[in-house]
């Protein structure tokens, strides 16, 4: 008797999640019918997805096996899969060290190297291990503590683990020569970007330059920047490419405007050693040589030199937290060729990321079709991913002894812990809701090509979404 009590209690509870789950399905399906009613979007051009996050059971899909523009919602499969192979501890290493000989008078008859292994992190100023003052100073002071106190050799940075600083294929031009579109360096330094300042004038005329937050005295910088109307706010463009000797300046800075606009460093692993050897000039070091990047030099061979000291980067969970809170573009290239240089030991992106296509088709079956991947952050207008794919990807996560992570570093939009998207006529997100009845959804929405505002599409698909809340 106790036993058949027990089948009648659970069919029941069985009968109720059913009955839930075909009243939220009903309320999803009404909800993206009133959603697509609105105006602005045909059938192809909207996507979703929601599935229990515990069962995997489909409670509604439109489209969800079909290929859309991701926009910055590509992180989230950047992330899971860092994560699932790379381990939550993972962390970079970036070693100086000097070859030769330092001699009685401390003359240092060789060189500095600065050996990076694409560490995003170094020099930025978003965790207190890693900011560029205190690491200058670190390692001016590990070279002083050597009895250096002339180098009669260069400063060089070691870029050569990535083969240089590249930009994935695919990224638009436009984009290259601002901070979101700064290539992804063997050595990063500073998030490879420049803060500028303007001083605006009268409307139609130049606004010179106020202020850089870094020494590109190097450069040739135009600046063809004009003052706009108050109310224009910032239409500033930069443009240069990597390794470019010259960066040019474009656009219109709001007169009533005060930001600091940030552009793409061409090549960071210069900027550093450039840094670094001002560092130790102004300590007291003096430095014969020139700053360079490795690679730049012609012939160049790494020597295993004489450790000076070794930084630690911040633990992998801590970088995918600012990864996906303000979804930095670096990061997320630096994690793809860091997963294909770890696995597969290769360098560039296009090889990275068919490694994560290959691992997901492994792992759960995805067809290698449904996620096409040009780079790690989704700058690429020519991604295309199912919203199944996304969502299957992050479903798998909820599972994972790193979840707890992963959750935490996912943005808080519209009270929904999700992941957004956004470029030219491109709207995404994908995340986690439990409803009210306790159901906890793993969900995708894709927009691609609508008419209208951004604003105004954000607000509908918001609306959508809060449907998961019931």
């Amino acid at each position: 008797m106790p036993k058949l009590k027990s089948l009648f209690l659970l069919s029941i509870i069985l009968a109720f999640t059913s009955t839930q789950a075909q009243n939220l399905s009903s309320k999803i399906s009404t909800a993206f019918n009133q959603f697509r009613s609105e105006g602005g979007l045909t059938t192809q051009q909207a996507a979703l997805i929601v599935t229990d996050s515990k069962t995997g059971h489909v409670v509604f899909e439109h489209q969800a096996n079909t290929g859309m523009a991701t926009a910055s919602t590509l992180k989230v499969i950047t992330s899971i899969t860092a994560f699932e192979l790379l381990g939550s501890d993972y962390q970079y290493s970036t070693t100086i060290s000097y070859t030769g000989a330092i001699d009685k008078l401390g003359n240092l008859d060789g060189d500095i190297i600065i050996k990076g292994s694409g560490d995003p992190t170094l020099g930025s100023d978003r965790y207190a291990s890693t900011q560029a003052e205190n690491i200058l100073d670190n390692w001016t002071f590990a070279i002083k503590q050597l009895g250096i106190k002339r180098i009669r050799g260069r400063i060089i940075g070691d870029d050569t683990i990535f083969d240089g600083n590249q930009v994935p294929t695919g990224w638009p031009a436009a984009d290259i020569g601002n901070y979101y579109g700064a290539g992804v360096s063997g050595l990063n330094w500073k998030e490879n970007k420049a803060g500028i300042t303007f001083s605006p004038a009268a409307v139609g005329k130049p606004a010179a330059i106020k202020k850089l937050s870094v020494d590109l005295s190097y450069l040739s910088i135009r600046n063809e920047v004009t003052t706009g109307n108050a109310g224009t706010g910032d239409k500033v463009f930069g443009f240069s490419t990597p390794y470019a000797n010259s960066i040019l300046l474009k656009g219109s800075y709001g007169k009533d405007l005060n930001k600091t606009i940030e552009i793409s460093i061409p090549d960071p692993a210069y900027q550093l050693a450039h840094d670094l050897k001002a560092n130790l000039i102004q300590e007291g070091i003096l430095v014969d040589g020139v700053a360079a990047s490795a690679y730049k030099l012609h012939n160049y061979v790494a020597s295993i030199g004489k450790t000076i000291a070794t930084h630690q980067s911040p633990a992998l969970a801590e970088i995918i937290y600012w990864f996906n809170h303000k979804s930095i573009n670096l990061f997320g290239e630096a994690l793809l060729k860091t997963i294909g240089r770890e696995q597969k030991n290769v360098k560039t992106t296009a090889e990275s990321a068919q490694y994560v296509i290959a691992h997901w088709n492994k792992t759960l079956r995805i067809p290698t079709a449904d996620l096409g991947m040009l780079d790690g952050s989704g700058l690429s207008p020519a991604n295309r991913v199912t919203a199944n794919a996304m969502n299957r990807i992050m479903q798998y996560a909820c599972s994972r002894p790193w979840y707890a992570d992963f959750y935490k570093s996912l943005p808080t939009i519209n009270q929904m812990k999700m992941k957004s998207g956004t470029i030219g006529g491109v709207l995404g997100y994908s995340g986690f809701q439990t409803s009210k009845a306790g159901q906890e959804l793993t969900f995708t929405l894709f927009v691609n090509n609508y008419k209208g505002s951004t604003a105004t599409m954000r607000q509908r698909m918001f609306k959508l979404l809060n449907v998961l809340k019931q």
